[in-house]
């Protein structure tokens, strides 16, 4: 049985940034809806669009978040230590992008290979002297770098698990590409902390579902993959790094992990019940914005948003909004600079944009990062303009 969680309606590719208004406001449409499945505990998008429509130019660069970097400084640093990786072990990533993980185990002397299927993105890392094979992950990539000698010996996915249409043949690929005693970690925003935190606009078609511990400890365990420990994340409004290895591996497990569970379980996330009422609060807080946005319009302020990333076109497009309703976004990536963002048309340009106009509020549609977006754009307080987030509710400081 299938229970509706979030119906967010017709709504364009998340990250199919256009090079014209006209293109970007006539871009195709498809449903996006996700639901609960009370058979495995997954929760999915209905309408399953192709990878290869999604990846073919991939326009985020892991790079761009200072914060995103620093937390994987601390990673790269902290498995070193724990799995006491050397220059006899193979680090591998799937989804590695632009290399922005693996070059710090590079520093440390430790062999990487990063396996990245958006062609742009991978580019950029083999142009910083980063191992990486222009493939998408599988079972039969897998086995190809396996007879190549390419076997992991640690073996890391950054909110990837979430971005694969065919779950099962991915973890496969794990129990191929992983040897015997290595170690796989995977993080991915918490299902737990998305509902909790009314993070709807972290649904969009290239999240082919949505991740709790329940249903990875059933999909890793239906192959033969052990989870022996679990972290809680502060990333993406609330993450899990999960820890998993072969079934009959030495490591031992933690209490972390059934601590994760019982609090899954506390949540109703494998009944129906446990995801009813989210879509009112979807509704609620549109409702908050739009009102927001109607009075600082009537009282002649300018509102200009911060970050053009796909959680900020779920949101553009689930309340409606296009270029007249808000000018113009800034961003820090070359690669988004000069285009329009899908369905809305709103324009983005370079964050310099900021200074010239000085906007009365500046929109944080990024809103996890909304400290490190406050830090960098806090001069904005020498002409008065404040800065606004609408989930999980509006705040204006």
């Amino acid at each position: 049985m299938r229970t509706n969680w979030a119906n967010l309606g017709l709504q364009p590719l998340a990250n199919d940034y256009m090079g014209t208004r006209a293109a970007a406001r006539a871009e195709p449409t498809y449903p996006l809806h996700a639901r609960f499945c009370d058979n495995c505990f997954l929760v999915q998008v209905d309408r399953v669009i192709s990878p290869e429509a999604i990846f073919g130019d991939y326009p985020y660069f892991s790079s761009n978040s200072a914060s995103w970097l620093d937390h994987c400084e601390r990673y790269a640093a902290k498995m070193i230590e724990r799995f006491s990786l050397g220059p006899k072990d193979l680090v591998v990533e799937i989804a590695s992008n632009d290399g922005y993980l693996l070059q710090y185990f590079m520093r440390s002397g430790i062999p990487v290979l990063g396996i990245e299927p958006a062609v742009n993105v991978a580019q950029a890392a083999i142009a910083a002297l980063i191992p990486t094979e222009v493939l998408f992950f599988g079972e039969e990539t897998a086995k190809l770098l396996v007879a190549r000698g390419l076997a992991a010996d640690h073996l890391s996915a950054k909110n990837v698990l979430a971005h694969v249409p065919d779950i099962g043949d991915f973890v496969r690929g794990v129990t191929v590409i992983l040897k015997p005693e290595a170690v796989f970690t995977v993080e991915f925003p918490h299902l737990l902390r998305t509902i909790a935190g009314l993070q709807f606009d972290q649904i969009y078609h290239e999240h082919f579902c949505y991740l709790s511990l329940l249903a990875v400890h059933r999909i890793l365990g239906d192959h033969g993959l052990r989870i022996f420990d679990v972290e809680e994340l502060d990333t993406h409004g609330g993450s899990l790094r999960v820890y998993a290895c072969h079934r009959d591996a030495r490591h031992q497990t933690t209490n972390a992990v059934l601590a994760v569970i019982d609090a899954e379980l506390a949540a109703q996330l494998n009944r129906a019940a446990g995801y009813h009422g989210f879509e009112n609060r979807m509704q609620q807080v549109r409702g908050e914005f739009l009102a927001f946005l109607e009075q600082a319009h009537q009282a002649g302020k300018m509102v200009v948003g911060y970050g053009a990333a796909a959680k900020a076109n779920t949101f553009l497009n689930y309340c409606g909004l296009a270029a007249a309703s808000l000018p113009f976004i800034v961003d820090r990536s070359p690669a988004k600079v000069g285009r329009f963002m899908p369905g809305s048309g709103v324009k983005i340009f370079d964050v310099r944009a900021i200074e010239d106009v000085q906007p009365d509020y500046l929109l944080v549609l990024p809103w996890n990062l909304r400290q490190e977006v406050m830090s960098q754009m806090s001069f904005i307080s020498e002409w008065g303009g404040k800065f606004v987030t609408a989930i999980p509710y509006l705040q204006i400081s």
